[in-house]
């Protein structure tokens, strides 16, 4: 029981990675099936369109479906564009906050499509197919006529690569180099912003521990609340509608509540508010002056609205 109690609490300590982890497991063994059972490429003049479609479309239908679960995508969206404005909101602050959101979000949505177009190249079987059929490639690795008949069935006949590249790399070694490269850049990338993020941070590392503690046992209680208040709502009004009686006053919360509790987060270095509900009830229910202040979104503290919106909104 211990072992599995630890290795749970491996997991929620390590959720976002092993998510990650598991994104490009996956998506290493669907471009592998595809690449085997559904990929075949023609060797003739459509080479270079049949492989440039199975590398990026798949790809691209990867990264939108990456928007589509980001649950602090729909966030940001959900009640953007009402037919009453609510706020005051200068044009250049909330385009400065989209960015903000969309940033991060876009990072996370390019996983599964960078690990695709990563685990294809070091294949070779996609890259080898679209290079054959490239005039690019044909311009700097064939001189007469012969060898760029003999490029387009590479991928069709293993022989046909030797007697087209001589002293240039074989197609397959080229995508498998260029896969590399990515890899590399990818990881260097990644390290870079996370220690930027980090650096910039306006907490320390312990409260910044702290606080992601908070926000998880904040929505865990939240759902539960929510689940109660909903429920005995249910009950009140399913009660009154077959019992033909009137319901007494029950309190919940305003549509004006919800939109308030539902902003994204923004980081005050004045007053310590650890989510929008911790700030909404010590702002006299929002309506303090210092509700609307705070105008720094520091990447580090990005899981504050994840965290309260673990629910995809698709």
């Amino acid at each position: 029981m211990d072992k599995l109690r630890r290795a749970l609490d491996f997991c929620i300590r390590h959720q976002t990675i092993l998510g990650y982890s598991i994104v490009s497991l996956l998506t290493a063994a669907s471009e592998h099936i595809f690449s085997i059972v559904v990929f075949k490429c023609p060797c003739n003049s459509a080479n270079m369109l049949y492989g440039s479609v199975f590398l990026i479309v798949p790809a691209f239908i990867l990264f939108l479906l990456g928007y589509m679960v980001d649950a602090r995508m729909w966030r940001l969206m959900t009640g953007s564009c009402p037919s009453e404005k609510h706020c005051s909101c200068s044009p250049w602050g909330t385009c400065t906050r989209y960015c903000h959101v969309l940033v991060p979000v876009t990072a996370r949505a390019a996983v599964a499509p960078l690990t695709w177009i990563a685990v294809a190249l070091l294949g070779a079987s996609f890259y080898e197919c679209a290079a054959s059929g490239s005039d690019i490639i044909k311009n700097l690795m064939c001189k007469d006529e012969n060898c760029s008949k003999s490029l387009v069935k590479i991928p069709c006949n293993e022989k046909a690569s030797g007697e087209a590249l001589n002293e240039f790399p074989s197609l397959q070694a080229q995508s498998q180099m260029i896969g590399w490269f990515l890899i590399a850049s990818i990881t260097t990338v990644a390290l870079i912003s996370t220690c930027v993020s980090r650096c910039y941070s306006p907490v320390s590392y312990l409260q910044l521990k702290f606080w992601k503690i908070y926000s998880k046992k904040e929505q865990e209680v939240f759902e539960i609340k929510a689940k109660e208040h909903a429920a005995k709502l249910a009950e009140i009004n399913t009660n009154c509608f077959f019992e033909a009686a009137n319901p007494e006053p029950f309190q919940t919360p305003s549509n004006e509540d919800w939109r308030k509790i539902s902003f994204l987060y923004t980081f005050n270095s004045q007053e310590q508010y650890y989510s929008m509900i911790h700030k909404y009830v010590n702002t006299n229910r929002g309506n303090s002056i210092i509700f609307g202040q705070g105008d720094q979104n520091p990447p580090v503290l990005g899981f504050v609205d994840e965290t309260n919106a673990s629910e995809s909104g698709f």
